[in-house]
């Protein structure tokens, strides 16, 4: 390879660029050797180094909490708005979860 060098102009997040800079001069490497080392593993595997992965929506983010929680899949009665209302003697723990969060 020559050592001709060129210029990437990237908009990012400030907060994703300052937290990986952190991060990278905690590993004593700097921004633009990172970049360089991203690009070189590009080319030697001729693929992205990692299987992107889609951002999961709230609604999904909402089921894996409420999975994690155990609470029960149950279908609740709800007003013309949506509305849903919950028992609390008949699920306390389902009450408790959407009182607390």
């Amino acid at each position: 390879m020559n050592n001709i060098k060129a210029t990437v102009n990237v908009k990012i997040d400030a907060n994703v660029k300052e937290t990986a800079a952190a991060l990278l001069a905690g590993m004593g490497i700097d921004q633009t050797t990172a970049i360089e080392m991203y690009y070189r593993k590009i080319i030697a595997v001729k693929a992205l180094p990692f299987q992107p992965e889609p951002i999961p929506s709230t609604g999904e983010l909402l089921l894996a909490a409420i999975k994690r929680r155990n609470i029960p899949n149950i279908t609740l009665p709800a007003d013309e708005n949506g509305h849903a209302f919950i028992d609390k003697d008949k699920y306390p723990e389902l009450y408790e979860w959407a009182e607390q969060g």
